[in-house]
């Protein structure tokens, strides 16, 4: 029996998790939405055609499957057969065809996916591809990135080159604990930088750099305590993960080793690690907004970065569904922050419930103290496009707002050249728009911020702006506090809004550099 790899959509280095805009969904026949493609592939149909039977599969074999009446495609060196999926497929049959009979891996990083592959294709798995047979020793080849996996030494060379030098790690211990140090040798790590699992007998920190990720991965060889402490001491550029034994016995390893460990990886190749949080609370925002509040494992350190998102994981009808969704603070204003939880163990989500949808239903019928499977953050926005940063403008529809949360409050806490920071909150009616009055105290608290709310279907007593994203809003709206402040804008918001937003602003002669863009 084959061990399919686990690895989930969206793929590690996928348009969503670069933020880049998403890509356009095909309507879809009835009868044929996600949840249709999940009772057929549990109805007990053959669908790979082979019944049942799982077969090696050839470079000249897969190539001759590469129609729509008889497509295989290949992902991470097992092949599906597809073919009872193109009517299902959100992208249309168009974009699966673009790999068929060959190796889609490229294509499926590439593109907005949302549900574990090996979990929505497993019934269509026809088999692994053929190993191809070893080289003569003599022979010589260019080392070639394979599925974008450099070999190490390439990722040493890589780093070497942008300046930086590969981390290594020790440990010592004294009769109550153990201490893992990672010399990481990189300028401005910081606890954000740090993530640590340990889960049953398997201990995991992950150190994030730059586009990399250094990872020490062990079985223990003794038990320890489910808490532990993580220091950075930034002038020696080092990491001190402090484990407490069980027992004050001496151990004379650290453990045995486990997938990458000792390694470093580009971080879109690393898959996405999952721990179980549990629902704390859970309280409406709006009419059809919510705002959960989930505790990681006592056995975890995580922080997500300001303007990543992660992606929170629910098994439905056997199936596991990934969304991606952006972390909130509790509050925009410290008064309405509770003392009592532990920020550094609590995340917050602001989400709306589609009452016709797969995911948010599911989600929103948890009962307090029932689990949600989290994973490591992902996202290419970096405070560093904060530095120096004069003129911050914020363009936001419906649950866009969420990236938003923390960069307000980073931004007005953090830097101090800002001079401007302006939200336009586009939404369809009163009813929606998200914490108003949180926005309102905030901009009456600190004169650095304005806040304009857009209707696109107000009632008759709206006094304020409304319709859509356009020249005459964006022109009123992006007014630089001088002619040539350093300036940032964000957006966030359904597709079509961040597409037309950011023809608008290129339009305006706004850079590149100049714009970031969330996926909603």
């Amino acid at each position: 029996m084959l061990n399919v790899p686990s690895q989930s959509f969206p793929a590690p280095s996928s348009q969503q998790r670069v933020a880049s805009g998403g890509r356009s969904k095909v309507p879809l026949k009835q009868g044929r939405s996600l949840m249709d493609w999940i009772r057929l592939t549990k109805s007990g149909k053959d669908l790979t055609g082979l019944k049942g039977r799982l077969i090696e599969v050839t470079e000249e074999e897969l190539k001759k499957h590469n129609t729509k009446d008889d497509c295989w495609i290949c992902i991470r060196g097992f092949v599906y057969n597809v073919t009872p999926y193109m009517e299902y497929h959100p992208g249309g049959e168009d974009e699966l065809m673009r790999a068929a009979g060959s190796d889609g891996t490229d294509l499926f990083d590439q593109v907005h996916r949302w549900v574990n592959y090996e979990s929505m294709l497993k019934e269509c798995l026809v088999g692994r591809m053929a190993v191809k047979p070893a080289l003569p020793k003599d022979y010589h080849e260019e080392k070639k990135v394979l599925n974008g996996m450099l070999p190490k030494s390439q990722v040493a060379d890589t780093l070497a080159k942008e300046g930086c030098s590969s981390p290594s790690y020790d440990w010592f211990q004294t009769d109550s604990s153990v201490t893992i140090v990672i010399y990481t040798k990189q300028k401005d790590i910081n606890l954000d930088s740090v993530i640590v699992d340990h889960q049953d007998d398997s201990f995991r920190a992950e150190i994030l750099i730059k586009d990399y990720s250094y990872i020490i991965h062990v079985e223990l060889s003794h038990e320890i305590e489910e808490d532990f402490s993580v220091r950075v001491v930034e002038n020696v550029r080092k990491i001190e993960i402090v484990l407490k034994k069980k027992e004050n016995a001496s151990w004379k390893r650290l453990g045995h080793p486990l997938e990458n460990h000792n390694s470093l990886i580009l971080r879109k190749d690393t898959g996405l690690y999952y721990r179980k949080c549990r629902l704390i609370s859970k309280e409406g925002v709006t009419h059809d907004t919510k705002l959960f509040c989930l505790m990681l494992p006592p056995s975890t350190h995580l922080q997500v970065p300001v303007g990543q998102h992660v992606y929170l994981k629910l098994t439905i009808t056997g199936t596991e569904i990934v969304k991606p969704y952006t972390p909130v603070s509790d509050s925009l204003l410290s008064e309405f922050k509770e003392p009592v939880l532990l920020n550094n163990k609590y995340i917050y989500f602001l989400i709306k419930i589609y009452p016709a949808g797969l995911f948010t239903p599911e989600l929103d019928q948890l009962q307090i103290g029932d689990f949600v499977s989290i994973s490591n953050p992902e996202g290419s926005f970096k405070i560093s496009q904060f530095q120096e940063l004069e003129d911050l403008f914020l363009l936001a529809a419906g649950t866009g707002f969420t990236p938003m949360v923390k960069i307000l409050n980073y931004a007005l806490t953090n830097i101090p050249s800002l001079r401007k920071v302006k939200l336009i909150f586009f939404n369809k009616t009163e009813d929606d728009i998200i914490w108003r009055s949180q926005l309102e105290k905030l901009a009456f608290k600190d004169k650095r911020f304005d806040v304009e709310f857009v209707l696109s279907a107000p009632t008759s007593e709206w006094n304020g702006k409304w319709g859509h994203i356009s020249p005459a809003l964006l022109s009123e709206f992006l007014k630089r506090s001088s002619d040539k402040s350093k300036v940032l804008i964000c957006i966030c918001g359904p597709t079509p809004f961040t597409e037309q937003g950011i023809r608008l602003l290129r339009d305006r002669n706004f850079s590149k550099e100049e714009i970031h863009s969330f996926t909603a």
